[in-house]
């Protein structure tokens, strides 16, 4: 049976709001298969290990909305990469009831590790753009609000 090329709708808002659905998914995939390939975790896993890298250690919720990829599942994913030794959750000197999630010397390592494999797959799931469309395309995604 063949199957016939997806059609996009021709009115500009519905055409721009089809590609945002199609292709954001399919971009993350391409670069979470090659992850898998090398054995390593899932995409999440390095964005909770940058932001705390980059900005230091963090509440859990504040953690959650500086992330790039989906929260809704924060506390479980924590309690995963707690367990495997990459962060670590400590008492919160402001707020007794509080935690401060901290990286640990293994998280910075395997995030190091991750970037080996997301920067350079990152760059070949947009690769054909050209870096005047990517900035165009980030500034038009950004205008959206994302």
């Amino acid at each position: 049976m063949q199957q016939h090329p997806f059609k996009y709708p021709s009115d500009p808002i519905q055409r721009a709001w089809v590609a945002v659905q199609r292709s954001g998914p399919a971009l993350l995939e391409k670069v979470e298969a090659q992850l898998k390939d090398a054995g390593l975790p899932a995409l999440e896993w390095y964005d909770v290990l940058w932001v705390l890298e980059r900005d230091g250690p963090q509440r859990q919720r504040d953690l959650a909305s500086s992330m790039l990829v989906a929260r809704y599942s924060i506390s479980r994913l924590i309690d995963r990469m707690e367990t495997d030794g990459l962060v670590e959750r400590r008492e919160c000197p402001e707020d007794a009831r509080g935690q401060v999630v901290h990286v640990t010397e293994a998280g910075m390592k395997l995030r190091k590790e991750m970037w080996a494999v997301y920067g350079p797959a990152m760059r070949e799931v947009l690769s054909p753009l050209t870096e005047e469309e990517a900035l165009q395309l980030a500034a038009l995604l950004i205008k959206l609000g994302c």
